[in-house]
């Protein structure tokens, strides 16, 4: 998702109220300690019930975990994918996670945020230190579940509790937790928002070539129901034509070329389906190239990048998923807050579950909830939360859209 890909998700306080909760809350109790030399023992104290649906863009939840951090022990570490895939992990999750257990009272040294850089075998060195500088917590956000689930077993070996974050580690420990954005309704909003580009930009026979993400990102086969899901019925009908739906990837180089061969093969196609900016773009760049114009040729996203939005703006994207990730990060350090101090998270936190097919069980999963971006709602979602600044996104050639959008 790019990544996310993900590559997410799902503004402030608003898009708390679109997260639905599946259980009620439980209070679990905190151990009971001894006061000073008295003694004596307290009552346990009930642990916080922190909502899914409660996390905003100034990060106050995260301030009333505070007691809870002081009751946990040992390092959370955080194991990041990549910079190249999504500009999102160095951009906003790194971050939004620092920000969240920084609000919740953790210290520097209390918690690790690595980046594999797009090797495995650097994320597995990554995961042994922290394990062996006694991380109580790991948060892994894998190149791939294979690589993902050794982590997580040897994690769990040493006693280490681990959490899914972003993507599904398929093949992972059945008691783990996973945190990321609805993925399945991530990919009906890209199907949605392909289909009402089609309509707004009046192409009247869709001829529609499917570019997945990566097959070995489980995120990338949940977008892939959903966005399939909503253009089948009219692929059945014969309304749109499925041209193809050629071998995946969250590389913008790849995707390129796979679209060109696509394209020179198939020069009827006049839509395509991306799960990712950065595979738009790369779409975009040969569109461009062979002087497509503007409002002519849909394309769809995910991750709100620069690059998409500017697309959007200038006519060549439909409109991206936007994942607003401070939720996201906040959902996942609160937590690794419970599991750090040995309490059962809340069912208002964890609502619901997401299955892992390689092992036939059911994970216990936070969900948020992602929105559909156009020209129309930019300024009151991604720019209003700070995901981009204006004078980075109006630059250049881009400002006369800017102002017709309402952007200033």
């Amino acid at each position: 998702m790019a990544a996310v890909r993900r590559s997410v998700a799902l503004t402030g306080a608003a898009l708390s109220l679109g997260l639905v909760l599946t259980a009620c809350s439980s209070t679990p109790s905190a151990p009971t300690s001894s006061s000073g030399g008295s003694g004596a023992s307290t009552a346990p104290s009930a642990a916080p019930q922190v909502d899914a649906a409660a996390f905003t863009s100034d990060f106050s939840v995260m301030k009333q975990l505070a007691g809870l951090a002081s009751q946990g022990k040992g390092m959370v570490g955080v194991l990041l994918p990549d910079t190249t895939t999504s500009t999102r992990y160095v951009q906003y999750d790194a971050p939004y996670l620092t920000k969240a257990f920084e609000a919740a009272g953790l210290s520097s040294s209390q918690f690790k945020i690595d980046n594999a850089n797009g090797s495995a075998s650097t994320m597995q060195t990554q995961a042994e230190a922290d394990i062996n500088a006694g991380a109580s917590v790991l948060l892994v956000d894998p190149l791939d579940a294979g690589s993902g689930a050794a982590i997580e077993a040897k994690a769990e070996a040493a006693g280490v509790k681990v959490i899914d974050y972003d993507r599904l580690v398929t093949g992972g420990p059945a008691d783990r937790y996973y945190v990321s954005f609805d993925n399945v309704a991530v990919g009906k909003l890209i199907g949605t928002g392909e289909v009402q580009c089609l309509t707004d930009w009046k192409v009247a026979k869709p001829n529609i070539l499917i570019m997945d993400g990566d097959p070995t990102d489980n995120n990338a086969k949940l977008f892939a129901q959903g966005y399939n899901g909503v253009l089948q019925p009219s692929f059945d009908s014969g309304a749109y034509v499925k041209v193809g739906e050629p071998a995946g990837t969250w590389t913008p180089s790849v995707a390129a070329t796979t679209f060109e061969q696509q394209y020179t093969a198939h020069p009827n196609i006049n839509a395509v389906v991306t799960p990712n900016d950065d595979n738009a773009n790369a779409v975009i760049a040969v569109l461009k190239k062979d002087n497509i114009p503007a409002k002519t040729f849909p394309t769809t996203g995910q991750d709100a990048s620069l690059p998409g939005l500017q697309n959007i703006l200038t006519g060549y994207q439909c409109g991206t998923v936007y994942k607003p990730i401070y939720l996201e990060a906040q959902a996942a350090a609160a937590l690794a807050l419970y599991l750090r101090a040995g309490q059962t998270p809340p069912s208002t936190l964890v609502n619901s579950t997401t299955t892992d097919s390689v092992i036939g069980k059911d994970i216990k999963s936070v969900y948020t909830t992602p929105i559909w971006v156009t020209s129309a709602n930019m300024g009151a979602t991604v720019v209003k939360d700070g995901a981009v600044t204006v004078s980075e996104l109006c630059a250049g050639n881009v400002a006369a859209a800017c102002t017709a959008a309402g952007i200033s």
